[in-house]
């Protein structure tokens, strides 16, 4: 792996409106569109870890699939692709509730069902769960966990379809539209991995606003960061032996952080080359069996921001 095909930062000073997330940076244009590049870089306890070679494309054609396959469901912010690392979107209002859909009692963080119902909570984000489901165990159906969008930093927390309504954080007909495109956005989402030998078990959506107040979907859709797959033929038996089915496990780089200090509060060691070729494969496998198609890295240009640079010159400020 050569460090030249790894795209840690994409400044480009030409282009205008430069805001820096975690893992993606933005660039908003004149025009009310917005370009919107994946880098490579790992994020995870607060900090960039690394990076990792071929992530950011992998993440954005994963999420060209999904929105080519569900185009007919729901309008997107997609105006164009000029490069594989790179999407231009339409400029959105973001709403301040995060869709989660889940289709299984599953998860690790605080805010999933499973860690709130092996707390012995059974009424969570407004839903009923019964007693005695087990762990992994399929849903009688899928639902939403919304939760609110924190945009400064601060933690997500749970909702209820109440609660967003009382808050004001959506009106009702925007409540109902989002809610019928998250379900029918999963529900297809569950039907291609299907084809594909996967399970989705839940994923996380993001919906915003246009200028005539239309609900877009925006940020990434059906990614391997985005949601939680397994592999279907281990279901079964997993589930049976009380375990957690196969699944694209990219967190190799988180575990051997931890299990050498604690990341939130002592310098983070170098990240070994083997952990980080590793976890490329993982993604590249993802990209493979959630779409179907071969990976083709770009190997055009110098390095990956110098193809990204040539492939943006038309948006350059005159």
């Amino acid at each position: 792996m050569s460090e030249l095909r790894v795209l840690s930062d994409a400044f480009i000073p030409e282009l205008p409106n430069r805001y820096k997330g975690k893992v993606r940076e933005n660039y908003d244009l004149p025009d009310g569109h917005r370009i919107i590049i994946a880098t490579d870089r790992l994020s995870a306890f607060d900090v960039i870890l690394t990076s990792i070679p071929n992530k950011g494309h992998v993440l954005t054609q994963t999420a060209r699939y999904w929105f080519e396959e569900t185009a007919d469901i729901c309008p997107n912010h997609v105006v164009s692709y000029p490069d594989p690392n790179v999407v231009i979107g339409k400029r959105l209002d973001i709403l301040p509730v995060e869709v989660v859909v889940r289709g299984y009692l599953a998860g690790t963080t605080s805010t999933s069902i499973l860690t709130k119902y092996r707390n012995g909570e059974r009424e969570m984000y407004g839903i009923t769960l019964p007693d005695g489901m087990r762990d992994n165990e399929k849903l009688p159906q899928a639902i939403i966990t919304p939760t609110s969008k924190a945009f400064d930093g601060g933690h997500d927390e749970p909702l209820s379809v109440e609660a967003i309504l009382e808050q004001g954080l959506l009106t009702k007909e925007q409540l109902d539209t989002v809610w019928q495109y998250a379900l029918a956005l999963f529900a297809r989402g569950q039907e291609r991995a299907a084809e594909r030998g996967l399970i989705l078990v839940d994923t996380k959506y993001e919906f915003g606003t246009d200028e005539n107040g239309t609900i877009i979907l925006a940020d990434e859709i059906h990614t391997p960061d985005s949601s939680r797959y397994w592999i279907a033929d281990s279901y079964q038996e997993s589930f049976e032996r009380g375990e957690r089915p196969r699944s694209f496990d990219k967190d190799f780089v988180r575990a051997w952080v931890t299990a050498r200090c604690d990341p939130y509060k002592d310098p983070i060691p170098e990240i070994p080359l083997d952990l980080i070729e590793q976890t490329s494969a993982v993604y590249i496998e993802a990209f493979e069996k959630i779409t179907g198609q071969r990976f083709v890295p770009d190997l055009s240009g110098a390095t990956v921001l110098d193809r990204i640079r040539a492939n943006l010159t038309a948006y350059f400020s005159k």
